[in-house]
């Protein structure tokens, strides 16, 4: 890994790269938020670099990271960074928020130790996963049916689910599936998922991007 520290650096590089693969597309503005241990090391463990790094795409270990700022710049990307003494579940938290046109996507991640990452909160629905997992992202409508149709599809597609949560923002009304699988999911399934009645947007994340 590039940098001083796993849960610091390459943990944070993750949550940079995660962010990205879910948005899937260079963002034009970024805003990083920095918490607990995070926010009062970041600079000397390299903490922006990494999570900037992540989201252009770098892996954990790639030494582009040093120069990841700069990259950036070059690429019209404005990155604003920000330190919060609000109090998170975890010290190692960045919340990432991204925009791209009209696009904007908001994800919390958390770097638990030993270069791992998990997501804790995307777009304001409290999930959890962790980045070396196959995953759907189902956004739809609070509505009956919706949970077993979409069961239903996976299955008959030989997807097997290894774990599910459910959050909606109130009754009725907008709701997230994140589904756990056991395979990389293939695009074909996100595009059958999609003409499903009540789905509002469906992203696929493949753990094998962080594999060489």
């Amino acid at each position: 890994m590039i940098g001083p520290s796993s849960s610091h650096t390459a943990g944070a590089a993750k949550i940079g790269l995660m962010a990205r693969n879910i948005f899937n597309a260079q963002p034009e503005k970024v805003e990083i938020i920095l918490y607990g241990s995070f926010a009062k090391t970041y600079q000397g463990h390299g903490t922006d670099l990494a999570i900037i790094g992540g989201l252009l795409g770098y892996q954990a270990d790639d030494r582009r990271i040093v120069d990841a700022i700069n990259t950036s710049a070059k690429l019209g990307i404005d990155i604003a960074i920000a330190t919060s003494a609000e109090e998170t579940s975890h010290p190692n938290t960045a919340k990432i928020i991204m925009k791209k046109d009209e696009h904007i996507f908001e994800m919390v991640g958390i770097s638990p130790g030993g270069g791992k990452a998990e997501m804790v909160a995307v777009n304001g629905f409290k999930v959890t996963t962790a980045a070396d997992s196959n995953f759907l992202l189902i956004f739809h409508n609070d509505r009956s049916g919706v949970i077993a149709t979409v069961a239903g599809l996976l299955a008959s597609h030989d997807i097997n689910i290894g774990h599910m949560e459910v959050a909606r923002k109130s009754k009725g009304s907008d709701a997230l599936m994140l589904i756990q699988v056991d395979q990389p999911i293939p695009k074909k399934i996100a595009l059958a998922l999609e003409k499903l009645p009540h789905i509002q947007n469906v992203v696929i994340f493949n753990e094998v991007i962080f594999n060489k």
